[in-house]
């Protein structure tokens, strides 16, 4: 009872069914669930351009503005390809479903697992960011970074678990205030510069030993900085969150993300650039931004505060894509099943909880840093960006509608962009940490197969085309006592009720040399005539004759059912239940693979 209070006190009520519809969500709110990602990345991704130029010195840092306007032209890409693939599935799936259905399964299952394993990572990143810049300004907790990120996953888990429609409404207010705040830096920044004013950065280059300015360092600059379009893919995934016109409205919010994302990155970029602004260990780019634009006063704390903010609610995008993802796979067969199941507040909250607890794991592995899961980002992103492109390409063709030339070029042209970045990302980052990605994929695409593999030879053994008149069976029915009490002779009625001949075979098992005279005479007296079987266990082991038995009947009857019937009293307390033998669950774990055998509680309830 007080857990079932704790748990409407934290994720609400039920809702029914019918109020499905009333929990979609408006564009304004969408924007905040399926865009938080994408627009919180702008906190940091000029800030990953920046730590790789620099390893070739300050002279270095005007690369940053040709390859933010690359990353941008990216976007823009991604964008119109995404919007393409709202129109032609506007039941929603992206990726996953596009590569599944127009390039096999098994594309399917490379965009499914490189679509999970970038949801898990864009919490980890997203929270280890968020937390970077709560100590920036706060920095007696750096040191207890972990604790804090793991805090702030809970507290998004939690609130997707009460609802898309509410966790909407909570993450819009840090979302629309982390843009308002940027917007602000960005037109006083432009404006201090041009009027004189500009402050110079004062950010120091922590190496020693510069390299030199190759393709291969700029390469490097790119593929970190597109880590901005990390959940540009997010919107196409949950098209059915939206209210109705459902692909128009997706449509129309994937274009807004995309301008105000391409606006703050290419804005933020430029700042930092004009003045001069170069990495930090202990302050992000944003900070000293903010900082010297602002000084140290409430606008700079309203800007860091947001940008926290955002990056934590950033991972609301990922608590929405995964599991409605892992919904889809396994409606397929391809993981648990318990994740296509919805939850009290029409969430998929196995989902949630499994991301919860990966995201987790990620960040106590690498400790909260941010620079430490980069390499691992944008991998599996940009492999499911490809493939579903392709796959797109694929529909057009099949199709053949009107203007299909021209939208598959849109979507080749974006398979070949995204494509060539996966590659540039797999080379530059491998070293650094992405091999864990590219090993980890295919062990989760092996991982999918398994489980498919299970539930098809299940269905195959269940199927009614194995069926066969059985011949006319009876129930042993086996009765285990370790005592005569109320609960007993309660377990006695309903073992005589349900023996094929009324006969049930009482046991006791008798651990001790003496014989057991209280329960012999108490059940003469109060046993209704059943017969009652003393076995004694020298070795003491309760179990291990009542086994025997069954075994010996089941030999002698292969075709008749044994049930075996547990008196249990059940406690009021939960702590009471750990003071007694748990025979039937020990039973339970013993005979789970003897056919035939079922092993039935029967349960006294004690006031």
């Amino acid at each position: 009872m007080l857990a079932q209070s704790l748990k409407r006190a934290l994720i609400g009520k039920p809702i029914e069914n019918v109020r499905a519809q009333e929990e979609r969500l408006i564009k304004t709110l969408a924007l905040a669930v399926f865009s938080s990602d994408a627009l919180s990345s702008v906190a940091y991704a000029t800030e990953e351009i920046l730590l790789i130029l620099v390893l070739a010195g300050t002279a270095a840092l005007y690369l940053s503005i040709p390859i933010s306007l690359a990353i941008i032209t990216l976007l823009a890409v991604l964008m119109i390809s995404y919007r393409q693939v709202i129109e032609a599935y506007p039941n929603g799936g992206g990726a996953y479903v596009v590569a599944k259905e127009n390039l096999g399964h098994k594309f399917g299952l490379i965009a499914g697992a490189s679509l999970l394993v970038d949801y898990v990572l864009t919490v980890a990143v997203s929270m280890a960011a968020g937390v970077a810049a709560i100590t920036s300004a706060i920095p007696i907790l750096h040191e207890h970074r972990v604790g804090v990120a793991t805090f702030f996953i809970l507290l998004v888990a939690i609130a997707n678990l009460r609802g898309v429609r509410e966790s909407g409404k909570i993450f819009a207010v840090p979302t629309y205030s982390f843009v308002t705040g940027l917007v602000l830096l960005i037109l006083f920044g432009g404006f201090q510069y041009y009027s004189g004013h500009a402050f110079v950065g004062t950010g120091k280059i922590v190496n020693t030993s510069l390299e030199p300015i190759t393709m291969l360092l700029i390469l490097r600059a790119f593929s970190s900085g597109c880590a901005a379009l990390t959940g540009v893919e997010a919107i196409s995934n949950g098209v059915q969150s939206f209210k109705k016109p459902e692909a128009w409205n997706a449509q129309l919010t994937l274009v807004f993300m995309a301008i105000i994302l391409g606006s703050i990155f290419f804005g933020i970029t430029v700042l930092a650039r004009v003045y001069n602004v170069v990495p930090s260990t202990s302050e992000t780019v944003l900070s000293q931004l903010a900082r010297g634009i602002f000084g140290t006063g409430v606008i700079y704390y309203y800007i860091q505060a947001t940008t926290a903010l955002i990056l934590v609610v950033a991972a609301n995008t990922s608590f929405s894509g995964f599991p409605n993802v892992a919904s889809l796979m396994a409606r397929d067969g391809y993981i648990p099943r318990q994740f296509a199941n919805k939850g009290d507040r029409l969430a998929y909250s196995n989902g949630i909880l499994a991301l919860a607890f990966f995201s987790i794991a990620l960040i106590v592995i690498f400790g909260g840093e941010t620079h430490r899961l980069i390499p691992l980002y944008a991998i599996g992103v940009f492999t499911s960006f490809t493939l579903s492109q392709l796959g797109m390409v694929r529909h057009w063709q099949k199709g053949r509608g009107r203007g299909w030339r021209r939208k598959a070029f849109i979507n080749g042209l974006g398979a070949v962009v995204t494509f060539i970045v996966l590659t540039i990302i797999s080379i530059t980052k491998f070293t650094h940490g992405a091999w864990i990605v590219v090993i980890f994929i295919p062990i989760l695409i092996l991982a999918f197969l398994t489980v498919r593999t299970h539930y098809t030879n299940v269905a195959r053994q269940l199927s009614l085309s194995n069926f066969r008149d059985p011949k006319p069976n009876n129930n042993w029915v086996i009765m285990c006592i370790g005592g005569v009490h109320c609960g007993t002779l309660e377990a006695l009625r309903y073992a005589k009720m349900i023996a094929s001949n009324g006969n049930v075979n009482v046991i006791y098992v008798n651990p001790y040399e003496s014989e057991p005279v209280d329960i012999i005479n108490k059940w003469e007296r109060f046993g209704f005539k059943t017969p009652l079987e003393i076995v004694k266990s020298p070795y003491r082991d309760i179990i291990g004759p009542i086994i025997d038995r069954v075994k010996q009947i089941h030999q002698e009857h292969p075709d008749d059912f044994i049930t075996i019937v547990v008196p249990e009293f059940v406690c009021k307390r939960w702590w009471e239940h750990l003071l007694h033998n748990q025979t039937a669950l020990i039973l339970k774990a013993r005979l789970k693979f003897q056919p035939k055998v079922i092993i039935t509680s029967v349960p006294y309830q004690l006031s």
